[in-house]
């Protein structure tokens, strides 16, 4: 895993970047929390999210927003800035391989609301994986017809943000019959406590089943430590 830097709409954006042994890897960008509650690219949600798609074996980056960490710029918030952020980092990815039609994307709370807008703007993203979507402040009916397969996680004792309306949200998506969306409930709570192994687990066994192509798994991280604390 290597520190990268690269350019956003307001300056340098930090961010951590695993390059898969397999050539022809998919890439993957996970995008964290809202950085107005203090959440970082080291969020251990997000992390583990990180290490679930190294362990897949994707080539991953996640990033710092404007304003956090090191990266340049005042903080947002808002929304908009953060998503200039990720398509900024998504053309950073796209750049390191001629083969950029094959692209995911990732995100923890509002960052699933992030990667979401993403995904509807770049008709290349093949899939998705979206822990806890915050449904309780962001609409997501612009998702409809979702344009990709993915992978939607909630905890059922979230409160914080209600497993119903998430689950409501995923059968909405998979209505689409071109693409397939699980929804997999965890007995977790809104930080996954002690319950990050049990998402790193369901990412692997249920983004196989996703995915278009057989990817070779990266033997690196093929046994990655997860936390399992929260924040």
């Amino acid at each position: 895993m290597a520190e990268v830097f690269f350019a956003g709409p307001c300056g340098r954006l930090e961010g951590r970047f695993y390059r898969s042994e397999n050539p022809t890897a998919p890439m993957m960008l996970v995008l964290p929390p809202d950085p107005k509650q203090g959440a970082t690219m080291n969020n251990k949600v997000t992390y583990t999210l990180f290490q679930a798609f190294a362990g897949l074996g994707f080539s991953v980056l996640r990033l710092n927003y404007r304003g956090v960490g090191t990266s340049a710029g005042q903080m947002d918030g808002t929304g908009a800035g953060e998503l200039a952020d990720a398509i900024a980092a998504l053309d950073w990815l796209q750049a390191l391989d001629s083969d950029g039609n094959k692209c995911w994307i990732s995100g923890y709370a509002f960052g699933a609301w992030i990667g979401a807008q993403v995904m509807m703007r770049r008709p290349e993203i093949q899939g998705f994986v979206f822990a806890t979507p915050c449904v309780h402040q962001h609409d997501f009916n612009f998702l409809t017809p979702c344009p990709a397969s993915g992978l939607i996680t909630q905890g059922t004792e979230d409160t914080l943000v209600e497993e119903s309306a998430v689950a409501r949200l995923a059968e909405q998506l998979d209505e689409n019959p071109s693409v397939n969306v699980e929804y997999a409930p965890l007995k977790a709570d809104h930080l996954y406590t002690n319950k990050l192994k049990e998402l790193y687990n369901t990412i692997l066994r249920v983004v196989p089943t996703l995915k278009l192509k057989k990817m070779k798994r990266g033997k690196k991280f093929a046994k990655a430590i997860i936390p399992n604390d929260d924040y």
